[in-house]
């Protein structure tokens, strides 16, 4: 007999089933059968429920019968599949984990699969083990030892947290005209050029280019964005000097900012992003007039993230730069036709983080607190 199973949650319940579709890290599986057990409680049919989730009706089915006859957690949880027994005893696979963790052998640049089979087979009673097996139990736990990813890792200290919320503070703050907010950084442009000419798309078959490729030199791209106006502007140069740095300093001042009393410039730690490189570049008098209308705020070291100009170069190299251009002069056409684009429809970056989400968020980063001294 088919048996209707009704589904009705409680308060809790349904708060933990949408507290984890709305975020964390869980198996697609588990968030499934979270899907079915809402749609279900509200009413819908099974098959609404498969075709919306995108699973079988069974799996329906067996889910609202799972939570019926049992509770939530076995709802939400596989069950025991018939199979043999795992190789890797508890302790075992705990050998394993720390043997991947640990450094490869003397000669050996990385831990391979098969690597690790074979020292495995010296540290425990097995004749032999597949590198299928050892896959298996690292994934398990989520690891790939024979992968890595190369992160700046800062030194959080007064100093870094000093900076890291003067400049959130200024992004918090409300636009003022008479004080506005610039994010400046550069970043390098490689000029590649085609040896051979592409091949345009047609229809069922996809644009085609050549893998070898011309190069002809760099160039250097200064970017301010103005996060308030939603403006931004590339300065196309063919070298990064303090020289270089100066002059654009100095048509913030004079050309797009002439009215501005102070204009207030996030940057990170370069040497050339210095008041010095305003007088290499010009008469001392000159120098003292700009520098006195800029006022300069250095994110961290190791912290550049903070500093929102780094979004707009992102979004330039994914929209404009990332294809082959070979001639400055097409280079400057085209970043220009974007700038314009962007200013035109004022395109702005949502900024999310903010001092108290810092301080909540990496509040066990913050250095301690020394406790004061009693008195006597």
């Amino acid at each position: 007999m088919n048996v209707r199973y009704r589904v009705e949650l409680s308060q809790a319940e349904r708060e933990e089933l949408s507290a984890m579709l709305s975020g964390g890290k869980h198996a697609a599986r588990k968030l499934k059968r979270a899907q079915i057990l809402l749609a279900a409680e509200i009413g819908s049919r099974d098959e609404e429920i498969a075709r919306t989730v995108r699973v079988s009706a069974s799996t329906v089915y067996r889910t609202k019968r799972r939570f019926v006859e049992g509770n939530l957690d076995r709802a939400l949880s596989e069950e025991p599949r018939p199979g043999a027994e795992r190789k890797l005893t508890g302790k075992e696979e705990a050998l394993l984990v720390a043997t991947a963790c640990a450094k490869p052998p003397a000669g050996r640049r990385r831990w391979t699969l098969a690597l690790l089979a074979d020292v495995m087979v010296k540290l425990t009673d097995h004749d032999s083990l597949s590198g299928e097996t050892v896959r298996r139990r690292l994934a398990d736990n989520d690891l790939k030892p024979w992968r890595r990813d190369m992160w700046c890792i800062p030194h959080v200290d007064g100093e870094y947290v000093a900076r890291m919320e003067d400049v959130l503070d200024l992004y918090a703050e409300a636009p003022d005209p008479e004080r506005p907010l610039l994010c400046f950084d550069e970043t390098p442009v490689q000029l590649i050029g085609e040896v051979r000419q592409p091949i345009p798309p047609e229809p069922g078959k996809r644009e085609r280019y050549d893998y070898e490729y011309r190069r002809n030199g760099t160039v250097n791209l200064f970017v301010a964005f103005d996060p308030h106006r939603a403006w931004r502007k590339v300065k196309v140069t063919e070298r990064r000097t303090a020289v270089d740095y100066a002059h654009c300093m100095r048509e913030l001042v004079d050309v797009h900012y002439p009215k501005a009393t102070c204009i207030r410039v996030v940057q990170d730690n370069l040497s050339i992003h210095a008041p010095g490189a305003l007088y290499q570049a010009f008469a001392p008098a000159e120098a003292r007039r700009i520098l006195r209308r800029l006022e300069f705020h250095y994110t961290p070291k190791h912290a550049s993230w903070l500093n929102m100009v780094e979004i707009e170069i992102g979004v330039l190299q994914g929209q404009c730069l990332g294809r082959r251009i070979d001639d400055p002069k097409r280079l400057r056409n085209e970043i220009a036709a974007w700038e314009r684009q962007r200013n035109k429809t004022r395109a702005r970056i949502n900024w999310m983080f903010t001092t108290d989400k810092a301080r909540t968020k990496l509040g066990r980063a913050y250095p301690g607190i020394p406790k004061e001294s009693k008195s006597l």
